[in-house]
């Protein structure tokens, strides 16, 4: 059974790799060539301008939120339009008549997420050397912090995924939800620079900690407790795992 379970979750994966590479002009060029321009823009042209932070320049205290920043797009956005395309083109039945669990059917989608994230990270993190050498003093924290973070969107986007009818339901949240959070997320800019009522604020927002753990990784400081954040991905993708197995057993958004 075990054997079963992990050659499914292997097809599912290699399907995964394989529709990311035919389609790579889609699926990593453009966030190479976004990240770049922000590279280009916020850190040469604008970023001159701005004093270092807690020591370091301010285009190499944006490399590391910049890179997040694409894994969260690219794990999120991997698994809703994948999942939400084998609704679509009613193959996700093939998955539900074959002898493969839910948690499979999770797993396998959750890890193209992640694999596809780690890879547009990679990318980022490389073209990031044409303007700075960025140092990690902590590589262990920011695998620790890729990881949780693509597995908590990989999550995010399927359940999205099983509740889209249309495509434009699939971006409704990326729009109204996610760009934002990311944009205040602390990806341009320390908490320290804002406002006491506006700092406090941005404390609600979740990508803060994920951003701020994994420039700990990077440099050595940060502005919240790594563990907290830690902790809390660990929470939260309890709760989105549990979610999402709890809707594909009753079937929603996958069986008339």
């Amino acid at each position: 059974m075990i054997k079963t379970q992990l050659i499914a979750i292997q097809t599912i994966l290699r399907r995964e790799i394989i529709r990311l590479f035919r389609i790579w002009p889609q699926t990593f060029l453009p966030p190479v060539i976004t990240q770049g321009l922000y590279f280009l823009i916020f850190g040469t042209f604008i970023g001159s301008q701005i004093r270092p932070i807690n020591g370091v320049s301010y285009m190499a205290y944006i490399v590391p939120g910049i890179i997040m920043m694409s894994m969260i797009t690219a794990s999120y956005m991997n698994v809703v339009f994948s999942f939400f395309g084998a609704k679509f083109q009613r193959h996700i039945e093939e998955l539900l008549v074959a002898p493969v669990s839910y948690y499979t059917i999770l797993s396998g989608y959750v890890l193209g997420g992640v694999i596809r994230a780690f890879i547009t990270g990679s990318m980022v993190f490389i073209v990031s050397f044409i303007f700075i050498r960025p140092t990690i003093e902590h590589p262990f924290i920011v695998l620790l912090f890729g990881l949780l973070t693509a597995i908590v969107f990989a999550l995010g986007g399927f359940l999205n995924a099983l509740y889209a009818k249309t495509f434009d339901d699939a971006n409704i949240f990326t729009t109204f939800v996610l760009t934002p959070l990311t944009y205040l997320g602390g990806v341009f800019y320390s908490l320290d620079m804002l406002p006491p009522f506006f700092k406090t604020l941005s404390y609600g927002n979740p990508i803060v900690y994920m951003v701020d753990g994994f420039r700990y990784g990077f440099y050595g400081f940060s502005q919240a407790n790594p563990v907290n954040g830690i902790i809390f991905l660990i929470v939260v993708i309890g709760l989105l795992a549990g979610t999402n197995l709890y809707l594909l057993k009753k079937g929603t958004g996958i069986r008339s």
